[in-house]
């Protein structure tokens, strides 16, 4: 059964197998949000509401951070239209970039006394010389403003005030945003902010996902303010957060200082000031958290598309061969993989079955997606603008956001965020651990996260939170630890497939709107929203609307229909978190609680209560601690988490009731853990020994290798410093995998014979002296904006395609290929369109065939290959015929232009390859920022070493 919501620091009782649930995301941000009536704190026993405890600062000054571009997220109309008309931004909403960007030059030389070029003193306080602003928004509560950074510190005599002012601050800085992303949350970004196509794509991509009724979102609050003292300390805490939100909205309202996104959306009238910002309430709350969720905290599901890729796989090689040909692919388990746990520690979940029961493979051709949209009108019929009447001063800002506010693509893939470095004690200069760790939440204007301080009773940190549910620092440090966290993406979501049934006892169809649950012919639960929107001026597009409509059963939502043996079914998607997006809340007022986390071990324990898929990164001056957060449900026995299930009470997650979507869980024990590991590294790599990922692509080669190399030589030479662990940060984060970890095999077998046609040869050339340099993506110096290498970076960038293609589609085949490339994009280079903003996100080299050309290369030259795949593919497996292979596409390569290779967008110019891979934060507002040198590196980032502890 699901874990209940734990009592107070001083007591704990014993943790049944899991409880509350939690819709990821949310863990990383929104688990903080669920909210509650405010009458849930009456009564609490949990930290005191009363009485703030004196604050020692343990850090001494050696914790820093940063976040850009800036602290500042809101903009007046006024400031929007001076942006845009003079280039002039509002004061520290842009100030952090610079320190940000420096970085790539700066960290090769990096020492500890220069860490302050490139972070802020993440210390509590403000020094009286560099307070900038103090609001009083209540009697019990003090926002205080550094000159340096502009970020906020919030002081409360109350816990209320303390959280009124934590929502006071959070729309000081990002309201707009807030109020953007409760509407994504809750299905309606277009009547909000237009119909622009790109809006339509985003919200038809995440309402399926976590489609609610207002009745559903309350029964979540409810259910967590009496779950007893911690659950209603949370509601109270988020409804206080909330209060504060609507005071400042309404005073920012009436004193016309609120953000001129709102005037450019149609809200609120620029003459007049008619119109309203809409009151937030505790249910948005939930509606924001799974946004967060959706982006960063899920794992798994996608079993249609592999058994797609299995029947693909079958058809090419036989049942028998085939299927071991995918699971080569598949890599479960994959012996070369890197590893957070590299003890020897073994955690076994999701494995493959001895024999599998209950999977419910398609019939071949039968799978059809189920439709979504209806009921299309004007321009959700055929895109168009309409005329607006626009006042003459605001005509620069017109049309702004004509392309959607967000990328269509949000949620159209899985975002595997983040990366943390942590040394042990045993191995740095001063004795304590060190951490560099950091979540990598793409690079948006304003940033989804915010930067606060919350000092108040039972309350106490610094760090970063997703704007709107950040009643609690959710990434960040207390007073003598620091914590962080790297998306993990185990498999939490299974597909079922429901036999379809029709009432009358008649023959069922695949349109069929009745399925069969534990022997009853029951209907499926039609769950709509309509949208309809009018042009403004930010968005143009005509007026138009349309129907949004999901079939819920009590095994998830309707995404697929096909036949199993001949019989019609719907493929139903059941993720562990669904209606428990809120649950979160309590292992994040864990973490902000100085009575509760004291040591490793209690915050491990915080953590078990995060029901998304995090993992958990801890440091203080004595320990380093790890632990894997997430709802696993335990499943029936024999039962393939990776395909389809039959959805039958004999294959059902054990103890599963659909009420409120509850089962048993894993208990935590399971969960991969450590502490005081001597190193520990995480870029979204697999976490332990036989703790299956929930995707494909976790072999031999993975950008985890560019961390664990560098830690791995770093501890051996010992004396590790904050400057030595974030140099190797920053190196890892400027390299280019394929060049480091494939080149080198790539090399081997083109130099195996001479090369004698001289573009090819001058190829190689290029290819060789750039694997010497370091395959790095690095100006040839500060502000060239030039590559150094940058012939050899087009090439590789125009030859990885062209070679995975040339490798593996002739012996694959076209069916098995396009099956395979369903399930793994075959490239993620820095200047293609993917990451949480689309292009331009800095996020690289997580999801690419670069493990399975690298087994299958160093098959070729008879190499050891644990693991190897199910057949050797490069040139049939003779050395001089993938030679030939390589060399053919190695030279078209090398003929393919730059403008071709970089086709250019709304920010670059064809051919213009540093722009290409340019960190570009992407307007959610009215501002915009400068491009940045690429980084593959943490958005937010801390670099922490405490010398002492409580």
């Amino acid at each position: 059964m699901r874990r209940s919501l734990p009592l107070p620091a001083t007591r704990r009782t014993s943790r049944p197998r899991r409880a509350l649930t939690a819709t990821a995301l949310l863990a990383l941000a929104a688990g903080l949000l669920s909210p509650l009536p405010r009458a849930a704190a009456a009564e609490s026993t949990a930290p005191s509401a009363s009485t703030a405890a004196p604050v020692t600062d343990h850090c001494e000054g050696q914790c820093s951070d940063i976040l850009p571009p800036g602290s500042n997220g809101n903009a007046t109309l006024a400031e929007i239209l001076a942006h845009r008309t003079l280039g002039t931004r509002p004061a520290h909403s842009s100030d952090q970039l610079g320190p940000y960007n420096d970085l790539v030059a700066g960290h090769t030389s990096l020492t500890d006394g220069k860490l302050a070029d490139f972070f802020n003193d993440a210390s509590f306080g403000v020094p009286e010389d560099q307070v900038e602003s103090v609001t009083r928004p209540r009697d019990d509560v003090t926002i205080t403003r550094d000159k340096k950074t502009g970020v906020p510190h919030i002081k409360g005599t109350t816990r209320e005030g303390t959280e009124f002012g934590a929502g006071y601050a959070a729309a000081q800085d990002r309201l707009w945003l807030m109020d953007l992303f409760r509407h994504i949350g809750r299905g309606e970004l277009t009547p909000f902010a237009g119909g622009a196509e790109g809006n339509q794509g985003l919200e038809q991509q995440f309402w399926p996902q976590a489609p609610y009724t207002e009745e559903d979102l309350q029964s979540q609050i409810d259910r967590i303010a009496a779950s007893g003292e911690r659950g209603e300390l949370a509601m109270a805490d988020a409804q206080a957060y909330i209060d504060g939100i609507n005071a400042y909205a309404q005073k920012a309202k009436k004193g016309r200082y609120f953000p001129g996104e709102y005037v450019l959306t149609g809200h609120i009238g620029p003459i007049t000031n008619i119109g309203e910002i809409e009151p937030f309430k505790l249910t948005d709350m939930v509606a924001l958290a799974s946004v967060v969720g959706a982006l960063f905290g899920g794992g798994g599901g996608g079993e249609v598309q592999a058994a797609l890729s299995l029947l693909a796989a079958q058809e090419k090689y036989g049942t028998q061969k085939g299927t071991e040909v995918w699971e080569s692919f598949r890599q479960r388990n994959d012996p070369e993989a890197v590893l957070t746990l590299h003890d020897g520690s073994s955690f076994p979940y999701a494995g493959k079955p001895d024999k599998a029961r209950g999977t419910a493979m398609p019939d071949p051709g039968s799978v059809t997606p189920e439709q979504l949209v209806f009921d299309r009108e004007g321009a959700a019929k055929k895109d168009a603008e309409a005329a607006v009447k626009v006042p003459s001063h605001l005509k620069p800002l017109r049309n702004m956001h004509d392309d959607g506010v967000l990328p269509a693509d949000l949620f159209g893939k899985p975002h595997g965020m983040s990366n943390a470095l942590m040394v042990s004690g045993k191995h740095t200069a001063a004795g304590n651990p060190v951490a560099v760790f950091g979540p990598q939440t793409g690079y948006f204007a304003p940033q989804l996260l915010m930067l606060q301080e919350l000092q108040g009773p039972g309350i106490s940190a610094r760090g970063a939170s997703f704007a709107g549910v950040g009643m609690y620092v959710q990434l960040g440090r207390g007073q003598d630890y620091a914590w962080s966290a790297t998306s993990a993406n185990q498999d939490i979501i299974d597909t079922y497939a429901v036999e379809l049934c029709e009432p009358d006892g008649s023959a069922p169809a695949k349109e069929s709107l009745h399925y069969v649950n534990h022997g009853s012919c029951e209907p499926m639960e039609k769950l709509e929203r309509r949208n309809a929107w009018k042009p403004s001026i930010a968005d143009s597009t005509a007026e138009g609307s349309y129907r949004m409509q999901v079939y819920r059963t009590d095994y998830g939502m309707v995404t697929h229909r096909a036949t199993v043996d001949g019989k019609p079914v719907a493929y139903t998607s059941l993720r562990s978190t669904y209606r428990h997006e809120a649950d979160s809340i309590i292992g994040f007022q864990m973490f902000n609680d100085p009575g509760y986390v004291k040591d490793a071990e209690s915050f491990q324990r915080a953590a078990e209560h995060i029901g998304y898929t995090f993992n958990w990164f801890y440091a203080d001056s004595r320990d380093t601690a790890y632990f894997n957060s997430g709802d696993n449900p335990v499943r029936a026995e024999g039962v393939d988490a990776s395909l389809p299930v039959r959805a039958e009470p004999a294959y059902e997650w054990q103890d599963f009731s659909p009420e409120h979507n509850t089962a048993a869980y894993t208990p935590a024990a399971e969960h991969p853990q450590s502490v005081n590991q001597d190193y520990y590294v995480s870029w979204n790599n697999k976490q332990a020994r036989d703790y299956t990922s929930a995707g494909f692509g976790f072999g031999s080669v993975h950008r985890g290798d560019l961390l664990d190399t560098r830690v791995k030589k770093l501890v051996e030479q010992g004396g590790v410093t904050r400057a030595s662990l974030t140099r190797v940060m920053a190196d890892a984060g400027l390299t280019d995998l394929r060049g480091e970890a494939v080149l080198p095999s790539l090399l081997k077998v083109l130099r195996s014979e001479s090369i004698t046609d001289p573009a090819a040869a001058e190829a190689v050339q290029q290819l060789e002296s750039w694997l010497d340099a370091g395959a790095k993506r690095r100006e040839t110096s500060a502000g060239s904006k030039t590559y150094a290498h940058a012939e050899a970076i087009r090439t590789m960038d125009a030859w990885w395609a062209r070679l995975i293609e040339g490798q593996f589609k002739p012996g694959l085949g076209d069916g098995l290929y396009d099956a395979l490339r369903a399930n793994l994009a075959v490239d993620e280079p820095p200047s293609a369109g993917h990451g949480p903003t689309g292009g331009h996100a800095g996020s690289a080299f997580l999801a690419g065939w670069w493990s399975y050309a690298d087994k299958d290369l160093r098959k070729v030259l008879g190499e050891p290959v644990e693991g190897a795949l199910g057949d050797t593919y490069c040139g049939g497996g003779e050395l001089s015929a993938c030679r030939d292979v390589l060399l053919d596409t190695l030279t078209r390569a090398a003929a393919t232009p730059a403008t071709e290779v970089y086709p250019g967008d709304e920010n670059c110019e064809p051919g213009d390859q540093w722009c290409a891979d340019a960190v570009i934060h992407r307007p959610v507002g009215g501002l915009t920022h400068d491009a940045a040198h690429w980084q593959n590196r943490p958005t937010y980032q801390q670099v922490v070493e405490f010398p002492s502890h409580r």
